[in-house]
This record gives structure tokens, sequence and C-alpha cells, in this order.
């Protein structure tokens, strides 16, 4: 019983990790609400140059909560084989 549980736990943890470890997409930077320390948001709002998205970064955290910092990366599209 006890290697079931602790299957149903690694399951578990990897399924949550691997949701967080994606990007969100949003269209303006005011459409972040709730940044959380480390989480990573891509913003389509026109600002970077032709190929490149926004992404926008909890950064660290500070007496008034959390800051952010942004910078343009590589617009990566659809993985293709």
């Amino acid at each position: 019983m006890s290697l079931r549980r602790t299957a149903c736990l690694s399951l578990l943890i990897a399924s949550a990790l691997a949701s967080t470890a994606n990007a969100a997409t949003v269209g303006r930077v005011e459409d972040i609400t709730d940044l959380k320390l480390g989480q990573r948001v891509l913003v389509d709002d026109g600002t970077c140059p032709a190929g490149q998205v926004k992404e926008v970064r909890g950064a660290k955290m500070t007496d008034k909560g959390i800051a952010r910092t942004s910078a343009c990366v590589p617009r990566y599209g659809p993985k293709t084989k």
C-alpha cells in the first residue's frame, strides 16, 4: 500500500510542476492580476520587435509585493517534427 501511495503522490507533484512551467499569454500587462514569484507571463501587446513577445516575470519579493521585470524574448511557434 505504501508503494501505491508514493506513486500517486509522485504523479500529483509532477503534474502540478508541469502545469506551472507553462507560460500564460495575455494581451495587455494590465491583465496580469496575481503574479507569483518566478511565474512567467507572455504579453502580446505589440511593443516588441517582429518575432518577439514581451515576457513579464515575478522577479523578487519586496515590501509592497512581488517586483516585476520584463524583456522581449523570441516568439516560439508550435513544435513540429
